[in-house]
């Protein structure tokens, strides 16, 4: 067993946990060990899994340990514990999109977590979310309300707010979550982590052909940019199955964060591409804090707004249809929560081959009005959400309604990027005040996520956020 603490070893990222474990200095049977202890101590206060797979990972990590014994090449994730958003099957357990309506169990992994496994990873649990990821909120009636590690009585955001909750506690390095309409970005600003949503089609959605008609991608959270890319690298790459396929890029997520760049043009904008949603102060502040460290590094930046036509008609409609295409799947439809029924109802009209295809033809209109500003500049920099972290209960009693009009303005920089495809990254850029998480968004051209890691490794060198750690771990 290593020397390290429980805190050290839990916050050494997937890197140096892969590195212990392959240097012999630790086995994937302690880590794992290790990682099932702080789940036991802290997920009955944060509430990030929804099933731990302790047996389960105690024989996975035995027997990772017995091909290291044996000589075998070990993969880049050999021996490390990862958790998996609950949308995501993996063999033996249900997948609950965050209810309870789903019973049957998953016959075989989702490719994603296929791969995982043969990079070596450890499967060590699935994670909350908001049913079918509907809210930037996590909070369900089947598992409760999941809990900020800065502070236990705010949000972790959505709709990956489980997994971030299990990392940004320490629980595990790294957790896979989803994004169609910042469910990656969202919860990693609300829990001080890194997030990037990759380019549509980056990332296997298999079984299932699209993740919320398009809208939608998976990927990982992590504490540090070069965790991302390792988890990235692991997991990259399609199917027959999936309907849409990114362009090949010239090198590894990996690579890119040691690859040398010319000084990029960096164009600033606090304004909000949804019409009345107006950014909190701090937030505002945290924004240009950063562009002054991209310009001490060397970048151009200059204030510079998109142009950002109203989404509305492409985004709701695959929102709807994804919604709709999910509760189908359910094996009891009466145990759905009273909104996603609603929404469901509503996405019957959404469901159908034309309007779905309008919607997705539309979107690629507003995708190439919106990406014009890449004509001119390398990246933008927005924030990466309007406000702070919001307290707990917040769709608590809430209808249909009520609940849309709390989240969408939550989303508001975010889900233009779901629509237009485009990569984009959720990059922790210190506290407010109150000491809750501050972040920015980092986006760039289609197929541009080598260019916002590289970025994201600048400014991690200069933030040192990976160092900070939430009191509750």
């Amino acid at each position: 067993m290593s020397d390290l603490p429980d805190s050290e070893l839990a916050f050494a990222g997937i890197v140096g946990q892969a590195e212990l474990i392959r240097s012999g200095q630790l086995s994937a049977r302690e880590l794992t060990e290790n990682t099932l202890r702080r789940i036991e101590r802290l997920n009955p206060s944060l509430n990030a899994f929804t099933r731990i797979l302790a047996d389960e990972a105690m024989n996975e990590a035995t027997r990772r340990d017995q091909h290291q014994a044996d000589g075998t090449e070990l993969g880049p994730l050999h021996g490390v514990p990862i958790a998996i958003k609950d949308e995501n099957d993996v063999a033996g357990t249900p997948t609950t999109y965050g209810g309870a309506a789903v019973t049957r169990i998953a016959t075989a992994d989702s490719e994603v977590v296929r791969r995982l496994r043969d990079a070596g990873a450890v499967i060590i649990g699935k994670t909350t979310m908001p049913e079918f990821g509907i809210w930037p909120f996590t909070e369900t009636a089947a598992h409760g309300y999941t809990r900020n590690p800065w502070d236990t009585g705010v949000s972790t955001g959505g709709s990956s707010g489980g997994s971030a909750a299990a990392v940004a506690s320490g629980m595990v390095a790294g957790a896979i979550g989803g994004d169609g309409g910042g469910s990656i970005r969202l919860p990693a600003a609300f829990c001080g982590l890194f997030g990037l949503k990759p380019q549509r089609g980056r990332v296997s959605t298999a079984p299932n052909r699209n993740l919320w008609r398009g809208l939608g991608t998976l990927g990982p959270l992590t504490r540090s940019v070069h965790d991302s890319a390792l988890m990235y690298d692991a997991i990259l790459g399609t199917t027959a199955v999936d309907d849409y396929r990114a362009e090949p890029l010239p090198i590894s997520f990996t690579e890119a964060l040691s690859s040398t760049h010319s000084p990029l043009r960096i164009a600033v904008s606090t304004r909000s591409p949804v019409r009345g949603v107006s950014p909190a102060p701090e937030v505002v502040a945290g924004v240009h804090a950063v562009a002054e460290m991209l310009s001490a590094l060397g970048h151009h930046v200059e204030e510079f707004d998109p142009e950002y036509p109203d989404a509305t008609a492409s985004f709701l409609p695959q929102v709807l249809g994804g919604v709709r295409d999910e509760a189908l799947r359910v094996d009891r439809p009466d145990l759905l929560e009273r909104r996603t029924r609603a929404l469901s109802a509503i996405g019957r009209i959404a469901s159908s081959g034309r309007v779905g295809k309008a919607a997705y033809r539309r979107g690629e209109r507003i995708a190439h009005t919106v990406n014009q500003v890449f004509d001119t500049f390398d990246v933008v920099l927005t924030p990466t959400t309007p406000a702070l972290p919001r307290a707990i209960g917040q769709l608590e009693g809430a209808g249909l309604v009520s609940a849309a009009r709390k989240s969408l303005p939550i989303a508001a920089y975010c889900s233009i990027w779901n629509v237009c495809g485009n990569p984009a990254a959720a990059v922790p850029a210190g506290f407010s005040e109150s000491g809750l998480p501050l972040s920015v968004q980092l986006v760039s051209r289609p197929n541009g996520e080598l260019t916002i890691l590289a970025l994201a490794q600048q400014l991690e060198g200069l933030i040192g956020w990976p160092n900070s750690r939430p009191p509750h771990s």
